[in-house]
């Protein structure tokens, strides 16, 4: 295929705002390409050129964009900036460019030619890197047409995103094969163990759909994380489970480790799928100094550990070690323990489909470690056989009484399910509240402008979403104007402010009388504890939280994994 017939398709996406209707589009073209074409192109359809874990982004601001465009049509640079300011579209402008100009250079390319330009472009680095790629760019834009270019300028600066997830792209590759959303399970189930698009999209078309039952874990591909369901007592857990096994769930920070011993390389994905290893450098250690074997996918979760009283730290104190600068010092300050539950690859067999008791015992043997915590930097997590919920209670009590968040319940012959949040574990918190036993995890999808004492903030109040996972979209819960700090007040507008989009994202379902100044692109999630849980006629997920307020931010957490509307009501009936 050649870029300027995918560039039609971008067109026709970007004009529809039916998720259907984009799902049959995304089909259409998929059934057009060739199996080398649809890995690429799934990345392009998203601005990127490899999976988001990987880290690769363009590094390429509007002002690189347009060095690029007048470098490649040789305009005067106020005469540029003078029609980009009348379009208010980098895009839009160039395209109104290219019309005007002619180019010996200008042919048709192949999709994977301009692929392998970006890919070039993104991974271009070091000293004279912002020239390379502002010559790469403006290569481009001479050798391709008016409506190819007006993509050329937004796939760079990433607002060629079009409103549809990777959920969606899965549901195309079912219509490419069907016309039908029938095979999406199957595609899913293979995707929350390689969350790599293009490999899957690749494999289908190479392979067919009996491919997607042999995918297996990869070194260094994180895996989606399975998810516990939640109860608020110990007799509703027996009755779940009858027997099962218990483990302290800790409050700090979930990581899925990643060794190969050939390289002595290591890698730490976090919730949301992010490398985040150069945070944690004596993780890293301790993973390479106590591991015996020669590649292993695990899960644990990092606590941060007070060498001098012995004693674990609350995430107040843990969530500090989340951060870019000065890393080494903060990890002498507030040293990590890493407590492992949970293994899923170990060289070369996938563990994922066997029962909790054989990857634990897998676990145990992969890792060399004690019960001396000053020790070792890579724990196991203490675990206990449970046959009655008195003796259930009491743990949890210990748990409690230790500074931990409560105790987690894991069915024992229960298998690992990637993405999925099932009963095969089952979590019992605290109560902070006699209505809601629990806190909500919410997206943030907007904000106001602050207004009085918070106009200095920028913000005044956040509208606050959940997860309808049946339809794809967020719904609303609340508005949130209090229970924050202006420390807090500060940082939400600090992470709000790459993230600003000029319009309403299709994936939003908002009631108008809950419209915000500024919307915001879905990322960021705040975990909010309310009071009450009632009705509302103009939040879309027909109930609302009374006296919501910020608990604290996950940064651990992408937007898949809020509170869904099917765990919310379950709440509201509850409480």
């Amino acid at each position: 295929m050649t870029f300027s017939e995918l560039a039609k398709y971008f067109d026709r996406i970007s004009q529809n705002s039916s998720r259907l209707e984009i799902t049959r589009i995304l089909a259409e073209l998929f059934r057009k390409l060739t199996p080398e074409e649809i890995e690429k192109v799934v990345y392009l359809l998203q601005g990127r050129v490899r999976p988001a874990y990987e880290g690769i982004d363009f590094g390429m601001a509007e002002k690189m964009i347009v060095r690029a465009a007048i470098n490649a049509m040789n305009l005067e640079k106020s005469y540029f900036e003078k029609e980009f300011k009348r379009l208010g579209d980098l895009g839009e402008t160039l395209e109104h460019f290219k019309k005007q100009y002619s180019s010996f250079e200008e042919r048709e390319m192949k999709v994977t030619e301009v692929y392998d330009v970006f890919y070039k472009l993104a991974t271009a680095g070091g000293t004279g890197s912002q020239d390379v790629k502002i010559s790469l760019l403006s290569l481009l834009i001479r050798q391709l047409d008016a409506v190819s270019a007006r993509y050329l300028a937004r796939l760079p600066t990433g607002v060629i995103r079009m409103g549809f997830s990777d959920m969606t792209v899965l549901d195309a590759y079912s219509w490419m094969i069907t016309g039908d959303k029938t095979l999406r399970p199957a595609i899913e189930k293979a995707y929350h163990v390689r969350p790599e698009l293009g490999f899957i999209g690749r494999t289908l078309k190479e392979k067919g759909i009996k491919a997607m039952n042999s995918i297996q874990p990869k070194v260094f591909t994180p895996i989606i994380m399975m998810r516990a369901e939640r109860l608020s007592s110990a007799k509703e857990i027996i009755e779940q489970l009858n027997k099962c096994l218990v483990e302290p769930k800790f409050d700090g920070f979930r990581l899925s480790v990643h060794y190969s011993k050939a390289g002595r390389e290591v890698r730490l994905f976090s919730r949301s799928l992010e490398d985040v290893t150069y945070m944690y450098p004596d993780v890293v250690k301790g993973v390479k100094k106590q591991l015996k074997v020669k590649e292993v996918i695990f899960e644990g979760e990092a606590v941060g550990y007070n060498a001098k009283t012995g004693k674990f730290l609350p995430f107040q104190e843990t969530v500090q070690r989340k951060r870019k600068y000065d890393i080494e010092k903060m990890a002498e300050k507030i040293p990590l323990k890493l407590f492992a539950f949970e293994l899923l690859y170990v060289d070369g067999k996938s563990f994922i489909n066997e029962p909790f008791l054989k990857r634990r015992r897998a676990l145990e043997e992969a890792i060399t470690t004690t019960r001396n915590v000053a020790k070792h930097t890579v724990l196991l997590a203490d675990q206990e056989e449970v046959t009655d919920d008195v003796r259930l209670e009491k743990l949890f009590d210990e748990a409690v009484a230790k500074g931990l968040e409560g105790i987690l319940a894991k069915k024992i012959d229960g298998v690992y399910k990637p993405g999925a949040r099932e009963w095969n574990w089952i979590k019992y918190k605290r109560s902070y509240s006699s209505k809601i036993q629990d806190t909500i995890d919410c997206l943030v999808m907007g904000y106001d402008l602050g207004r009085g004492k918070r106009t200095g903030f920028g913000i005044g109040a956040f509208l606050a979403g959940v997860l309808d996972e049946k339809k794809e979209q967020f719904l609303t819960v609340a508005k949130i104007g209090t229970g924050l700090t202006d420390t807090e007040w500060r940082e939400l507008k600090t992470k709000t402010q790459k993230l600003r989009i000029s319009k309403k994202p299709n994936n939003y379902s908002v009631n108008k009388m809950m419209n915000c100044d500024v919307w915001v692109k879905p990322a960021i999630v705040v975990e909010i504890r309310a009071d009450e849980i009632t009705k509302s006629p103009v939040h879309t997920a027909g109930l609302a939280l009374r006296f919501p307020r910020l608990e604290r931010f996950r940064d651990d957490k992408n937007p898949g994994d809020a509170t869904t509307l099917k765990e919310i009501e379950k709440m509201s009936k509850n409480q």
